[in-house]
């Protein structure tokens, strides 16, 4: 593309942002910067009954914490506000009057129990439900008793009976609909405000959106704005419609496959350059083998040529790879610092707070290569900030090993620990590891048997750093604890 799009995002605040429908703001906005353009955020609140207290706000959380900055919308304004659709129910009305008054919409005086029932007899006859056209004909005189009745009505759009509607979507190629398969569909409910094909339609063409990219599941849909643009003299936008996410079974990402809104991984510890990085990639691709990728080299090769036509996997375990890989990447100031609000909040809560910036400073070196994620790190590190450890005492009985044996080794060890002047790691492993030749054990029995005595743990940070940062004093306590279990097992 050589002309700067001007796309949207339009999420309805009826729930926290989706993963989905981030990854459908992300090619918006990758799109916009890529070609230097537009990227505008609406926010399509019509539909009062689903709204959800707080659901606004978590959306431009969401958006913020990934770096996905509007051009224009909330917060920033713009020439083509307002940017709610709560705000704009004017245009709308306008829009369904006049399709009206030109005969390509009319009112639909039927009640919510005559479609119900309407519906339910069609699905005992096995037929697609549909709005059978009840009002679609009416006359002048059967319209006025209607409203004498005091009946409010909806509008409805009038849908050609025969010929095709077609449209060319720049990932699916040519998409046809027979008109015989859409029904007369909403524009204006009886409450005044529209429904989401009219707003979408006279949205677009007022903002100028130049591209609409949205999922799959909207291509049905997309028949219905086609024949709206032609009855109001439109030049539709550019259609692009991407795969939806799929879980591990090939099914649509739900709830089921596990934490599925964007903020959801932040509180779990993800980064945002790693869920920038990795929902760039489900569904688009530089090439077959290129994995880890900037925000800049992603805006500077994005294309929509390079969206793939089938759904594409959310694979968890790639997640957790590329999140490691982008932990390992921090500096050690910038790990601390992400790392500490989940320390803060996830160790036990004997813990005194606030943390020893300090302290937690050289801890956090330890872990750095092991963690997946910031949420990780609590668990990973809380022995370092509490001394009530606990642990099944066979433990401390390393393979090949006897409780007699295991005694002997941690008597040994203390009697070398407790005249070492420098707690350090050199001086630690200067006399731990010719101690495990003079007992005739391994050095991984030796060190086995004190990392669980010192951590309360098998699999620990190396462990002569552990002791050096855990202190000689706290180290020698914990042994002697530990021989203590062994001599009463």
């Amino acid at each position: 593309m050589t002309t700067p799009a001007r796309v949207r995002f339009a999420p309805s605040p009826t729930g926290r942002p989706h993963v989905g429908n981030i990854r459908t703001a992300m090619f918006n906005w990758l799109l916009a910067r890529h070609t230097g353009g537009s990227f505008v955020l609406r926010i399509e609140d019509t539909d009062v009954a689903r709204k959800v207290e707080g659901a606004l706000e978590s959306i431009l959380d969401g958006l913020k914490w990934l770096g996905l900055d509007w051009d224009e919308g909330p917060e920033v304004g713009g020439d083509y506000g307002p940017y709610f659709q709560s705000q704009r129910l004017k245009l709308y009305r306008e829009a369904a009057e006049r399709l009206v008054a030109q005969g390509d919409a009319y009112y639909c005086y039927c009640s919510p129990e005559r479609l119900e029932t309407m519906r339910a007899e069609q699905v005992r006859r096995k037929e697609p439900p549909g709005y059978d056209r009840h009002c679609r004909d009416l006359s002048r005189e059967e319209r006025a008793q209607r409203e004498a009745e005091g009946i409010t009505p909806v509008v409805r759009f009038k849908v050609p009976l025969t010929g095709q509607t077609r449209f060319n979507d720049l990932i699916f190629g040519e998409v046809v609909f027979e008109n015989s398969t859409i029904d007369d569909f909403v524009l204006l409910k009886s409450d005044g405000y529209p429904t989401y094909h009219l707003a979408n339609v006279v949205d677009d063409s007022a903002m100028k959106i130049s591209h609409v990219i949205r999922a799959e599941e909207w291509i049905s849909s997309t028949p219905r704005h086609i024949l709206l643009y032609r009855a109001l003299g439109l030049e539709p936008p550019s259609f692009v419609h991407h795969p939806m996410i799929l879980g591990p079974d090939r099914a649509k990402l739900s709830k089921r496959h596990g934490a599925v809104s964007i903020l959801e991984y932040r509180e779990q510890g993800y980064l945002p350059e790693t869920m920038f990085n990795f929902l760039s990639l489900i569904g688009w691709s530089l090439d077959d083998k290129t994995e880890i990728m900037t925000r800049k080299e992603l805006v500077d090769n994005f294309s929509l040529e390079r969206i793939g036509r089938t759904g594409a996997i959310f694979n968890r375990e790639k997640l957790d790879w590329m999140n490691g890989v982008y932990l390992r990447s921090l500096s050690g100031d910038d790990f601390t610092r992400r790392a500490m609000p989940f320390l803060e909040r996830g160790l036990p809560p004997e813990v005194k707070q606030p943390l020893d910036g300090d302290y937690v400073g050289r801890i956090m070196p330890l872990v750095q290569e092991r963690a997946r994620t910031l949420a990780e790190v609590a668990e990973l590190t809380d022995f370092f900030f509490t001394d009530q450890l606990s642990y099944e005492p066979g433990l401390l009985i390393v393979k090949k090993m006897d409780r007699e044996s295991a005694v002997r080794a941690l008597e040994a060890a203390l009697r070398k620990l407790e005249p070492v002047a420098s707690f350090d790691h050199d001086s630690l492993e200067a006399v731990l590891r010719p101690l495990a030749v003079e007992l005739g054990l391994k050095t991984g029995q030796l060190f086995g048997a004190l990392r669980v005595a010192v951590t309360g743990r098998t699999v620990a940070p190396p462990l002569f750093e552990t002791m050096s940062v855990l202190g000689k004093e706290r180290c020698l306590a914990r042994v002697n604890k530990a021989l203590g279990i062994l001599r009463r097992m």
